[in-house]
């Protein structure tokens, strides 16, 4: 019997992975009112479509790795049409990306919701809609006016104000809308004002109905004007307000004022620039924005691993040798602690070496890394951590190892050496100065609309001037401390204000006070 060879066994084509596109909202503005769903997808990416009216602080939740892709903006790059921006993210979604849509305000209010989910249903591809916070919601909460009132308004409608181009006629029922029982919120309503009060009031909606224009809702620069339905295209017109603009129409309005906290906060509507590197600038951020600021980073330091890292592991090797290490920053913490970690050492490791660090801070990073501070002077300087270190050399604690940057001032090591100590300094990280300026921070600079920029260390106050030149005078300075201030003089710039405490909360502290001084 004949036995015929069998076929080679043929593997099934491989199918390429799929992905999923999620529709997020991304609130009014304000980066803090997205929710925790929303953050949990950015963080997830590997692409995020986003509407140039989203807070670019958004996207601070994405990997490092993700493919941001913003969809164009008014005035500065060609906006992508609708047809376009449903390929690109079912195409994305088809290559097996993980994809999220990150939609200004909440995606089925007035964002083209529907047209959206029909592409992504069509590819085949998996979804999820996580709801946002729609601007109409939020204005009533950051600009002072309730939207319903069980004395004036039992109701809210949601209106646009700018129907689809092509659409003969409207399909708003004007004469319904004028005699609604409660308030109105028109979106996207500026350049066809004049049409849509106009017919309101044709409708018997009374011209002088009370009526608030809200632009940029809950971000810093927020701005409120109060007025009528028939006086709404003449203020728009007088103050040439651009978009985002929602238009309250209502009796609530009139009821303005129990509730302004958004715009009273104290540096409300200042804008400020940190000028520290991003990872030491969270908390100082945060706070400045809790108090009403717009922030803007721009590091005028850049900072890096020392030339000679055999030399700073070497000396960590030989940690317990010494009586004391003094961390004059929180980098010198953390890369010293770096490089401790990468040997497979630990706090064992310095043995009795007692350790002091130049402020809270310093300390607190230490802390942080299961380390204790044995010293921090009341004043947070070199010369104060210096005086007192000294004192610890006379009293026969001789051997000091300093833990320092690549740059600085020499007055730890001076003072320790006059003292009779046996010091040893290792660079444990390199300061450089950064070369360009971001452009949106250098542009605001020199056009006058930054309040105030914080200088934090000698260094930074130089290097700033090398960034920004004589435009450096157009904002106020606020100084960490008089060895900063001095530097800044030396330099020819007057500091408008300095930390009497010398850390960032100083810092903020300082510039609160000049603000309520008026300077």
């Amino acid at each position: 019997m004949a036995f015929s060879a069998p076929e080679p066994r043929r593997e099934p084509a491989a199918t390429p992975a799929r992905g999923r596109v999620d529709l997020v909202g991304a609130g009014p503005g304000d980066p803090g009112l997205i929710t925790l769903r929303g953050v949990e997808l950015l963080g997830r990416a590997d692409v995020v479509l986003y509407d140039y009216l989203v807070n670019p602080r958004l996207l601070e939740h994405c990997r490092a790795d993700a493919t941001l892709v913003c969809l164009g903006k008014h005035g500065r790059d060609r906006i992508l049409t609708q047809d376009e921006i449903n390929a690109r993210m079912t195409a994305e979604g088809l290559s097996g990306k993980r994809v999220v849509r990150l939609k200004g305000g909440d995606p089925a209010v007035f964002a083209r919701f529907a047209e959206e989910v029909e592409a992504i249903e069509a590819a085949g591809l998996d979804y999820e809609v996580v709801p946002g916070i729609t601007t109409a919601l939020a204005v009533g909460s950051h600009a002072g006016i309730a939207l319903t009132d069980r004395r004036h308004a039992s109701a809210v409608a949601l209106v646009t104000g700018h129907e689809r181009d092509e659409q003969l006629g409207t399909k708003l029922d004007y004469a319904a809308l004028a005699d609604f029982p409660g308030t109105l919120v028109f979106y996207m309503g500026v350049t066809n004002a004049p049409e849509w009060t106009a017919a309101l009031i044709e409708a018997g909606k009374p011209a002088d109905t009370p009526a608030a224009v809200v632009r940029r809702c809950s971000w810093p620069d927020q701005q409120t004007y109060l007025t009528t339905l028939g006086q709404v295209p003449q203020l728009l017109q007088t103050t040439k307000l651009r978009p985002p603009v929602l238009t309250i129409v209502g009796d609530t309005v009139a009821a303005r004022g129990a509730a302004t906290w958004f715009s009273d906060r104290p540096l409300f509507g200042r804008r400020i620039v940190l000028g520290r590197p991003e990872h030491q600038c969270t908390a100082a951020r945060n706070r400045l924005e809790e108090l009403g600021a717009a922030v803007f980073l721009q590091p005028a330091i850049r900072i890096g691993p020392p030339d000679d890292g055999a030399r700073l592991e070497a000396l960590i090797e030989r940690a317990g040798e010494f009586d004391w290490i003094a961390f004059s920053s929180v980098n010198g913490v953390a890369s010293f602690c770096d490089r401790l970690r990468k040997l497979g050492r630990d706090g064992r490791a310095l043995k009795s070496a007692k350790l002091a660090a130049i402020g809270p801070g310093t300390a607190e990073a230490l802390a942080q890394r299961g380390l204790l501070a044995d010293l921090v002077p009341s004043e947070y300087r070199a010369e104060a951590l210096a005086a007192a270190l000294a004192q610890e050399a006379k009293a026969g604690r001789k051997r000091f190892l300093l833990i320092r940057a690549s740059r600085g001032r020499e007055v730890l090591a001076e003072t320790l050496t006059a003292a009779g100590a046996e010091v040893e300094q290792v660079v444990a990280y390199r300061s450089d100065d950064v070369s360009e300026p971001a452009a949106e921070v250098a542009a605001l600079v020199k056009a006058g609309k930054i309040d105030w920029i914080t200088v934090t260390s000698s260094a930074i106050a130089r290097s700033l001037v090398k960034l920004f030149g004589d435009d450096l005078r157009r904002a106020k300075l606020a100084s960490i401390s008089p060895i900063t201030t001095a530097t800044l003089a030396e330099l020819g710039y007057q500091a408008a204000a300095e930390a009497t405490v010398f850390t960032l909360d100083g810092l903020v502290e300082a510039i609160l006070a000049a603000e309520r001084r008026g300077e």
